[in-house]
């Protein structure tokens, strides 16, 4: 059973986020709203980041300017990511199109890193040859003007991600939550260095956001790298997965329990034990009832559960065709027709 079938209630709005929680398309309407907005506020703040470092000639400011252009260009890619990761599978892609918001955000925790590493050479260069700071007055209001629009911004998303738990937009807003912290640093710098006249207190901490921004690509990266290498869904959630699963007294147990989460999708897979002597029909019909109990919970899940009938089920699994563990009637019963037993 896939997302694509009829369920019949959806999660709960107020539900923990997280992948296979919100049906795709209404996800792609949440997440898209977010990123709508983020490119929005990027594009404002590149423009007002601009001017101020033509006027002023900050590196600090330089510093802010380089992290709006990098959110700008990821809050683009995480707006075609998480519109196109909730598009249904299709004969060449039969799991979806979830990696998408997975790769997107790798590829912004890239882009995060080199602007870092960027800074720390630009601030360097300004603490060996200081500049005095030019117009204050404008940088500082440019600055403030950026953390009202970011803490607009990370509401909005904030509220995306507890209703979908994308990780596009995850991504999207680690870059403003840092961008809220330096831009306060930059602003410090500026004021420092325009009313203190302390002008290596503009590159210090303009070294500080460097460092920021390193902290945030690795975590970034981290969760992006989860999903691309299909890292397992928690302990929680595969209990609460396996709560569903066995809410029904012919449920005898299960296992063999995978599970991958792929941006707004889900896929899960089990072996359930039933009772032994009982019709495929019934099996079949415990089988489905189980299917839509996670789906209510988890409307964008690909489920898939084989049956097993209790005390008589053969090994199965990733080891079952290794040949050290196959036993020779198994190895004649499974040998391919046509060639010799």
């Amino acid at each position: 059973m896939s997302p694509r079938d009829p369920i019949p209630s959806a999660a709960p709005p107020d539900a923990m986020a997280g992948p296979g929680r919100v049906n795709p398309a209404h996800a792609r309407r949440i997440a898209g709203g977010a990123t709508t907005a983020s490119v929005s506020v990027a594009a404002v703040l590149v423009i007002a980041k601009l001017a101020a470092f033509i006027v002023s000639g900050s590196v600090a400011m330089l510093a802010s300017l380089i992290d709006s252009a990098l959110d700008l260009f990821a809050s683009l890619t995480a707006f075609f990511a998480v519109r196109y990761a909730a598009k249904p599978a299709d004969q060449e892609h039969r799991f979806g199109h979830g990696k998408a918001e997975a790769f997107s955000s790798f590829l912004q925790s890239a882009l995060i890193g080199a602007s870092a590493l960027y800074l720390f050479w630009e601030a360097g260069q300004r603490i060996l040859a200081p500049e005095p700071i030019a117009a204050g007055g404008l940088a500082l209001g440019v600055m403030a003007l950026s953390m009202i629009l970011t803490v607009g911004l990370i509401r909005v998303q904030t509220r995306a991600i507890r209703r979908t738990g994308s990780v596009a937009v995850k991504g999207d807003r680690a870059h403003y939550a840092a961008d809220l912290v330096t831009n306060a640093a930059v602003a410090l710098g500026i004021g420092l260095a325009w009313f203190a006249g302390l002008e290596r207190a503009d590159p210090i901490l303009a070294i500080f956001v460097g460092g920021w921004l390193l902290w945030t690509a690795f975590t970034v990266g981290r969760e992006a790298v989860n999903q691309l290498l299909d890292r397992e869904l928690s302990d929680a959630e595969r209990a609460e997965i396996e709560a569903l699963v066995t809410d029904d007294p012919e449920v005898l147990g299960i296992h063999e329990l995978r599970t991958r989460a792929s941006g707004p999708l889900l896929h899960i897979q089990l072996h359930m034990d039933l009772e032994p002597h009982q019709s495929l029909i019934r099996a079949h019909e415990i089988v489905v009832r189980a299917e839509r109990r996670i789906l209510k919970r988890f409307p964008a899940a690909d489920v898939l559960i084989h049956a097993d009938p209790r005390g008589h089920a053969e090994e199965h699994g990733h080891g079952f065709f290794d040949t050290d563990l196959v036993t020779e009637p198994e190895r004649e019963h499974h040998a391919p027709a046509g060639k010799p037993r």
